[in-house]
C-alpha cells in the first residue's frame, strides 16, 4: 500500500495535551444477573479503578494504579463507593416515584469529572445525572446553578439551588482537588499514558457498490482524526466518518467510509485517506488504490471451493449442528458479558478524587439535606463534601 509516512515520531513529547479524568456510577433495577450498581474511574480514556456490588470492593485496573497507592487509600475508596451504592438504591426508588412507575427495567446514572490542558493550565469540570437514559439534572459550573431538563428533576434543583455550602464544594472539587488528582494519577501513568502507538491502515470493502473504508487500528491515544481527500483537499460529502472505539489491548480505532459510486476507476488516483495522530507531526496518508482494497466479496476461486465442500456437506451436517450450537450459546454470553460491560462503563469509581461522588446523592426527597464525610483529611479528594439526596 502507498503511504506517506514522514518523521513519525518527532514532538509527540512537545504537543498539548488535554487530560481528563473522569468517573461514571450505574444503578440498575429489574436487570437479572448484573450487579445492581458499578463504579468506574476513567483516565485519559484508560479505565483505572472499578467497583461494582458483586465484588463490594474497590480494584485497580492499572499496574500504575496498585503500584503508587497503598491498603488506606483502596479501602477509603472501598468504603466511599459502598455509601455510593446505597444511596444510588434510594435514588431509584426515587425516581420510580417521581415517574410513577412500580416495575420494569430503570437506570440510574451518574458522570462527573475534570479536564486539565497540561499547556495552558486551563481546567474545567462537569457533572450530570441521567435516568433510563435521559438527562435528569446537570450542574452549571459557570453559573453555579443547577438545570433541570425534566420536570420530575424540578424539587431537586430547587434543594440543591439553595444548598450553598455544597455548591461551593462541587465548584472546589471540580475546579481545584479533581484537577489536582488528575495531575497525580498522569504522573502515576506517565509511560502509558503518554506513550505514542502508531496504526496499521487498510482500505476495506465489502462489495464492489459498497463504500470504501478507511480503517485505522491499534493507534493511541484516542486523539486522532481521519477524513478523505480529493486533490488535497478535504471531502465533506460522501463521506461518513465513525467514531472512536477501544481496542481490547488498550488501544484505539476507527474508520472514515467513502461512497465512490460517482467516482470512475480513472479518478481513482485523485484520492486519499489521511491519518492523523496528536502527538505525531506528520500524517499517514493512503492512496485510494483499488489493488490495495482488502474485500470479503468471492473470487472464482472461492466460488469453486464452495462447490466441491457442497459435495461432503452430508458427512458433516452432526459437526455443523455442534459448531451452530457452541456459537449461539458463545453469542448469548457474549451479549450478556458485553452488557455487563457497557454497565460498568458508564458507572464511575468513587475514587478519593470521587469522593464528591458518593457524598452526593440523586433523588431522595427529606426535607432537609443531609451531610456526610467519608474521608479523613489528607491524600483524599474531597475530605468533606455533602451527602445529598434527592
Amino acid at each position: 500500500m502507498r503511504r506517506v509516512i514522514l518523521f513519525l515520531f518527532l514532538c509527540h513529547a512537545a504537543s498539548a495535551v488535554t487530560h481528563s479524568l473522569k468517573y461514571f456510577q450505574t444503578a440498575s433495577s429489574g436487570i437479572p444477573g448484573l450487579p445492581e450498581f458499578v463504579s468506574l474511574g476513567m483516565l485519559d480514556g484508560v479505565q483505572m479503578v472499578y467497583y461494582d456490588s458483586n465484588i463490594r470492593k474497590v480494584i485497580p485496573k492499572q499496574d500504575w494504579m496498585a503500584e503508587n497507592e497503598g491498603p488506606e487509600y483502596w479501602e477509603r475508596q472501598t468504603q466511599a463507593s459502598i455509601g455510593a451504592e446505597q444511596i444510588f438504591k434510594v435514588n431509584i426508588e426515587t425516581a420510580k416515584n417521581r415517574f410513577n412507575q412500580t416495575g420494569g427495567v430503570h437506570i440510574a446514572q451518574r458522570m462527573f469529572g475534570c479536564e486539565w490542558d497540561n499547556e495552558t493550565a486551563e481546567v474545567s469540570g462537569y457533572y450530570q445525572d441521567s435516568y433510563d437514559g435521559e438527562d435528569f439534572i446537570v450542574f452549571d459550573l459557570k453559573t453555579e446553578t443547577w438545570i433541570a431538563p425534566k420536570p420530575q428533576a424540578v424539587i431537586t434543583k430547587l434543594k440543591w439551588d439553595n444548598n450553598k455550602a455544597s455548591i461551593a464544594q462541587w465548584k472546589n472539587y471540580l475546579t481545584q482537588v479533581c484537577p489536582e488528582w488528575l495531575k497525580k494519577y498522569v504522573d502515576y501513568g506517565r509511560s502509558s499514558l503518554l506513550r505514542t502507538a502508531l496504526p496499521s491502515v487498510s482500505l476495506l470493502q465489502k462489495t464492489p457498490s459498497s463504500p470504501v473504508s478507511c480503517h485505522a487500528t491499534g493507534f493511541y491515544p484516542d486523539r486522532a482524526m481521519m477524513f478523505w481527500r480529493k486533490d488535497g483537499e478535504e471531502l465533506h460529502e460522501d463521506v461518513d466518518r465513525g467514531e472512536i472505539l477501544p481496542n481490547h489491548d488498550g488501544t484505539f480505532q476507527m474508520r472514515a467510509d467513502l461512497n465512490i459510486s460517482s467516482v470512475s476507476p480513472e479518478d481513482w488516483r485523485r484520492y486519499d485517506c489521511v491519518f492523523q495522530l496528536s502527538g505525531v507531526k506528520e500524517d499517514i496518508i493512503t492512496k485510494l488504490d483499488q489493488a490495495e482494497i482488502r474485500t470479503n466479496r468471492e473470487t472464482s476461486s472461492d466460488v469453486t471451493v464452495f462447490i466441491i465442500a457442497a459435495v461432503v456437506v452430508v458427512s458433516l451436517v452432526l459437526i455443523i449442528i455442534i459448531v451452530i450450537g457452541f456459537v449461539v450459546y458463545k453469542t448469548k454470553k457474549g451479549k450478556s458479558e458485553k452488557s455487563s460491560q457497557q454497565n460498568s462503563d458508564t458507572s464511575s469509581c468513587i475514587s478519593d478524587d470521587s469522593a464528591k461522588e458518593s457524598d452526593k446523592a440523586l433523588m431522595k426527597e427529606p426535607d432537609t439535606l443531609s451531610y456526610n464525610s467519608y474521608h479523613s483529611t489528607g491524600a483524599s479528594i474531597g475530605s468533606t463534601t455533602p451527602l445529598m439526596k434527592r
